[in-house]
């Protein structure tokens, strides 16, 4: 009798110790997925020459500018890649910020803001205001050229400084944007419009059911004085969808975050005039070049090696198994994550057989969304306004290190709920409030799956 006694002691123990850890489970992100890169490699299909065109293209994304070359007198990093380099060139931001380093690299005399840690995100800063109080928004460089000699270039005899950050992240006056990762850059450039208006069209009672609107960023292609108002067509690349192209995308980076003018930005952002040390516009054409190789612009040989660059490749078991990211995938839908994060669009007719009628798994609609105030960061760019955000797409996010537009976070979890936000009467609500709900209302166990499914895009 004793040990029967015992015997259901233990297995009451047993009952109640598993009850207890179901009861205390808690869905966590798995965190950035382990193994190879599932990125990096060229289009399938490519033909020789195009794989040329895209390994230039790779060579100069890589390459590392120097006084010489025209680096500066302001910039950020003096490497693409250095910015987009997880979880391979091409990617978003890594896990230790070459900035840091790049701030008195060869001399040169700069103080690394407080903003920027080793082991935080890539950020490029923008000012909301100016010192009257009209609307800014336009890119500050972290960086000046002074005092730098890399072997390119003396900047020794430069004097120019950095802005003073500090006073202005102390009023509240500095926004942050990361990298975006350019994987199946050129699948993206090549969605008809009429598709991106057809699936906001789409499933209309639902996305109203919920409070999801969206719109395309289509009245000017830039929020800059180079904006084309009269084209009209859908601009898709960029935290607010400000670019139309990735040659446009490739000629303002060039510019804006390193400091080199070329053909579509022919002017310096600082005409100091003892700090230019390349005085003409620093990539452009060359006319003289022996093969179409050595003739094409760095911006062009950027712009093919992003078209060309294959779309990420999702793990079919890896986190959680593939039961539990099959079930993620029905609880993306089911909660409404589906409605701006679309999983599937269709490209249109292309010059290269590899773009050409191509499925682009990408998870988002290229529209931009009001995000409500929590997300807000005052910055308008083309048609896009404060509070508005392109639906950023998810596939590679299983390799991503830093979410949001700001790289405020590392964990999914958090990233999820910073969609949520009531409007403060200078922005409504925004329209992601219901699924968050809705994702909040999921049993732990649906969460996980999500969160997995998540993970293994």
């Amino acid at each position: 009798m004793t040990k029967i006694r015992l015997l259901m002691a233990i297995v009451l123990a047993v009952i109640i110790t598993a009850a207890g850890a179901t009861a205390q489970f808690i869905a966590r992100d798995p965190g950035v997925r382990g193994g190879a890169a599932g990125a990096g490699a060229p289009l399938t299909g490519l033909t020789a020459s195009q794989e040329r065109f895209f390994a230039v293209g790779l060579e100069d994304f890589e390459e590392v500018e120097g006084v010489g070359d025209g680096l500066g007198p302001r910039f950020n990093l003096d490497n693409c890649a250095g910015c987009h380099s997880q979880p391979s060139i091409g990617g978003s931001s890594p896990a230790v910020n070459p900035q840091i380093a790049a701030a008195t690299a060869y001399g040169a005399r700069n103080t690394v803001p407080s903003f920027l840690t080793l082991d935080g995100p890539v950020r490029e800063v923008r000012f909301k205001r100016n010192p009257d109080g009209t609307p800014d928004g336009g890119v500050q460089a972290l960086y000046v050229i002074s005092g730098r000699n890399d072997g390119t270039g003396d900047a020794r005899g430069c004097r120019i400084t950095q802005p003073n950050f500090e006073a202005q992240y102390a009023a509240g006056n500095v926004i942050f944007r990361i990298p975006t990762p350019t994987f199946g850059a050129g699948l993206i450039e090549q969605i008809p419009d009429a598709a991106i208006l057809a699936n906001r069209a789409a499933n209309a009672s639902a996305k109203a059911a919920l409070g999801i609107g969206g719109r395309a960023n289509r009245f000017r292609l830039s929020g800059e004085a180079n904006g084309n108002p009269n084209d009209g067509t859908i601009a898709r690349f960029g935290w607010k969808a400000q670019n139309k192209s990735l040659l446009l995308f490739s000629g303002e980076a060039y510019n804006v975050e390193m400091g080199i003018s070329n053909e579509l930005f022919q002017t310096e952002r600082d005409e100091t005039a003892n700090c230019q040390y390349a005085p003409t516009p620093n990539d452009v054409t060359v006319t003289d070049g022996a093969h179409a190789l050595e003739t094409i612009s760095a911006v062009e040989k950027f712009a093919f090696f992003m078209r060309f660059l294959a779309p990420p490749t999702p793990s079919p078991d890896t986190p959680g198994g593939s039961r539990s990211i099959e079930r993620g995938r029905g609880a993306f839908a089911s909660t409404g994550c589906a409605l701006c994060h679309t999983p599937m669009f269709t490209t249109g007719y292309s010059s290269v057989a590899a773009l050409s009628n191509k499925p682009v798994n990408l998870y988002s609609d290229l529209l931009v969304h009001n995000m409500g105030p929590g997300l807000a960061d005052d910055i308008t760019q083309g048609a896009a306004a404060g509070d508005e955000f392109r639906t950023a797409p998810l596939w590679g996010l299983g390799q991503r290190i830093f979410f949001l537009h700001d790289g405020r976070t590392t964990d999914l979890i958090t990233a999820i709920r910073a969609h949520k936000s009531a409007g403060n009467g200078q922005y409504a609500a925004s329209e992601a409030n219901a699924v968050v709900d809705r994702f909040n209302a999921l049993p732990a166990a649906a969460q996980q799956d999500l969160l997995n499914f998540l993970r293994s895009l």
